[in-house]
């Protein structure tokens, strides 16, 4: 295509990605001020994160498989119409009720990654799809480290229901660019979508999500929480014997068997449940009142600030992710991100008595999920066959955000599990927290080892072909 319809494509869809990852953590370092303005609890107020986070695990396969059947450039209007329409809702929700289910309409539009990724595949030359996919990236992890730190400014001098507001405006041009920009896809896929696929994925993440964040209240070993928890492992069973056997499946999971594949895609599970975690309550972390014996009683807008190292260290690794391949291969690059990831987390663990400590940790797990972030997507583009490079990176940040719906509801569980009697919650909370992250990096350490070296698949394995 010509040099410059491909820069104004890129510049579109790095538009799009990077305004949906700001709107995912945006809301974030707000959850105490919409905690106390809708009357509502701490479990309840984090389903304002997770609920978006599970909306956005099913519908990505489902719409990536619509955009494959009916046209991509579609399907990511689709998805921006069902992200506005979701902001709207949330800027008006009258209760915590109304804005969760705002926030699962605006989970609608995390369709956007693959689609974006499968754009890219579609329109630019096969040489600069993985460095262009490894961009795309960037933007997306650096977009979510600034959602955190413009949530502070717009709370404190707009309201929190600015923060989505002014998504809705940027959504709007949005929608305007990509209608006018976007070429129109190549002929759609022959096939059907698989209802039983998505409905079962659905149901087996809800079992799982509901007793990890209210386990500690229900009792963990009630009937209500062993029982959805054995719902769903059932449930996830039937999900990966209905994929295996469909013809069209949501999640191809003869991608998932290639070596590289899976155990990157692990990797990005448990990335996920770390990032998602610090996004969600770090800022909390700060905005704690120092009566409660910890916490700095920041601001929304100091507590964004003190997560600018975390933005800046991201943004700087992942963008030169691609440009240092050649001397430190991208499994490398995953295997130092993790090990960074684990430094963080034990360093917020053990030193969290001064802001600047916060900052320093934050930067250095910057640092880690910049490389990692990047090289991940690269890792999977270059591990498989060209055609199933929308799929597979599609998936890849799927399975990452499925990892963010798990640890936040983990955390969630943890932090809401120690409370003072005050109401205020307690550094054990935190602390406990923080080394479940540890160990989550530190399986990432061994499983980044285990990533088969890099290679270009150059035949279609016969698992692959259907």
């Amino acid at each position: 295509m010509p040099g410059n319809n491909s820069r104004i494509t890129l510049a579109v869809l790095a538009s799009v990605v990077a305004a949906f990852s700001m709107l995912q953590s945006l809301v974030s370092p707000a959850l105490p001020v919409i905690q106390h303005d809708l009357h509502t609890d701490p479990t309840t107020v984090t389903w304002v994160f997770t609920a978006l986070l599970l909306s956005v695990s099913v519908s990505t396969p489902l719409l990536g498989r619509v955009g494959d059947m009916y046209g991509k450039d579609r399907t990511l209007l689709i998805a921006l119409v069902a992200l506005a329409v979701g902001c709207l809702v949330a800027a008006l929700a009258p209760t915590i009720g109304v804005l969760i289910i705002a926030r699962i309409i605006q989970g609608f539009g995390g369709a956007v990654f693959p689609l974006a990724f499968g754009i890219i595949r579609d329109e630019f030359p096969a040489e600069r799809v993985p460095a262009t996919v490894g961009v795309v990236s960037a933007i997306i992890a650096a977009g979510g480290g600034l959602g955190i730190v413009l949530a502070g400014p717009i709370v404190e001098n707009l309201g929190w229901r600015w923060l989505f507001w002014i998504p809705l405006a940027v959504v709007t041009i949005a929608i305007v660019l990509v209608r006018r920009f976007i070429p129109a896809s190549p002929r759609g896929a022959a096939g059907r979508i698989d209802w039983l696929a998505a409905v079962l994925l659905s149901s087996w993440l809800i079992a799982l999500l509901l007793p990890l964040s209210s386990g500690r209240s229900w009792g963990w070993g009630s009937f209500r929480t062993i029982g959805l928890f054995a719902a769903a492992v059932v449930l996830a069973a039937a999900w990966v014997t209905v994929e295996l056997r469909s013809k069209n499946p949501l999640i191809d999971m003869r991608v998932m068997r290639i070596p590289a594949v899976w155990t990157t895609n692990l990797v990005a599970l448990l990335f996920g449940a770390a990032m998602f975690a610090v996004y969600a309550f770090v800022p909390q972390f700060m905005q704690i009142p120092r009566a409660a014996g910890f916490g700095f009683g920041s601001s929304v807008s100091e507590a964004g600030l003190l997560m600018l190292p975390m933005l800046v260290t991201m943004a700087v690794t992942g963008s030169l992710s691609g440009h240092v391949a050649p001397y430190f291969p991208v499994r490398l690059q995953v295997i130092i991100g993790s090990a960074l990831s684990l430094v963080a987390s034990l360093a917020f663990a053990e030193f969290h008595d001064q802001p600047w400590q916060v900052a320093v940790s934050t930067a250095i797990f910057g640092i880690g999920l910049g490389l990692a972030y990047a090289s991940m997507t690269s890792l999977i583009v270059q591990n498989v066959p060209r055609e199933h490079t929308g799929a597979a990176t599609g998936m890849n940040a799927n399975i990452r955000t499925i990892g963010g719906s798990i640890g936040t509801a983990l955390a969630s569980s943890i932090i809401t599990g120690h409370l003072q009697p005050n109401g205020l919650p307690a550094e054990a909370g935190f602390t406990n927290t923080f080394l479940l992250l540890a160990a989550f990096s530190a399986a990432a350490v061994v499983l980044a080892l285990a990533i088969p070296t890099a290679r270009r698949t150059r035949v279609v394995e016969p698992a692959l072909v259907s």
